[in-house]
């Protein structure tokens, strides 16, 4: 039951990295034929968005493939971490490839502003590509909802601390997407208003500061994993009273929770059994509790210690 429910999760998120991916393929591709006939700086800026994150669903897809591995002899803790190792590629290419490229195109078109043409075919791309990022972003929104949902958090509150990396990149570069194209219609259409390239010049400047802010966000949760990121409250409580439900478990006096990958928690404890167990028989029941502590989704491994007498309970 335990391996179906994370078979489920991995191919959910799977799936929202594919349909992000072949969304931006298409929206990457008519964003750049945009730029070059209507000559728009924020149209170009949105077109690098575009590629720069088609570009990072091949890095979230390792991310999810490689973390998803079996753990061996080689990593005991499994391949989990993977993710955000990928994850953080993703991010450096959100920054480099997006938010540089943007500014820099920004910039350029301050200091010598070429003419811009056809605006009318900038208005039909960023409305189809306001379709094709908002069914990606759907996608993703769903699934974090209903992740935030299970864990009793706010959708937001779940983007920003999920252990799930792949999930929250999808999420943050597709708002992004929707944000900037906004941004980019205001420029386009203040540009064909007014005649001058200034305001969409500043609205390719804002798009690469949007990206950059979002990238660095990123890159820092990513990184906050990397070390060894601790698990928030709720989780605690609710692992240890997991453990505590168990019925051979009287007493816990001590939790170590760490992530060791998306959805997978490393758990050392203290406990005191029920009952008096012959001194033969104590390793036994622990191994065989750790083996059944590992039967839960999340759990990647349990390693059970017992308390002393002196040591005080746990609450929860």
């Amino acid at each position: 039951m335990a391996e179906t429910e994370k078979s489920t999760k991995s191919s959910s998120t799977l799936l929202t990295v594919i349909i992000a991916f072949v969304a931006n393929t298409l929206v990457a591709g008519a964003k750049s034929v945009a730029a070059v006939l209507s000559g728009s700086a924020s149209m170009a800026a949105e077109a690098a968005h575009s590629w720069a994150d088609t570009g990072n669903q091949v890095f979230l897809f390792f991310a999810e493939r490689r973390s998803a591995r079996p753990r061996d002899r080689s990593h005991p803790m499994g391949y989990g971490r993977e993710a955000y190792v990928w994850s953080m590629f993703a991010a450096f290419g959100l920054f480099t490839a997006g938010a540089v490229v943007s500014i820099m195109h920004g910039i350029q078109q301050i200091i010598a502003p070429e003419p811009a043409a056809d605006f009318t075919i900038a208005y039909v791309v960023l409305g189809v590509a306001f379709v094709f990022e908002g069914i990606s972003f759907i996608q993703a929104f769903r699934q974090t909802r209903k992740a935030a949902h299970e864990l009793e958090r706010h959708t937001l509150e779940q983007v920003l601390i999920s252990s799930d990396p792949t999930l929250r990149a999808v999420f943050a570069e597709d708002a992004a997407a929707l944000i900037g194209l906004v941004v980019a219609f205001v420029g386009v259409f203040l540009h064909q208003v007014t005649g001058s390239p200034l305001p969409d010049a500043i609205g390719s400047i804002t798009v690469g500061v949007l990206l950059a802010i979002v990238a660095v966000v990123l890159i820092d949760r990513n990184r906050r994993f990397l070390v060894g990121q601790g698990v928030t409250p709720d989780i605690e409580r609710s692992m240890a009273r997991r453990v505590l439900e168990h019925p051979e478990i009287a007493r816990l006096t001590y939790l170590h929770l760490e992530f060791v990958g998306p959805r997978k928690l490393y758990l050392v404890a203290a406990v005191d059994l029920e009952g008096d167990h012959p001194e033969h028989e104590v390793a036994v029941v622990l191994r065989r509790i750790e083996r059944e502590l590992e039967e839960h989704e999340t759990v990647e491994e349990a390693v059970l210690t017992l308390a002393t007498l002196d040591e005080a309970a746990l609450r929860f």
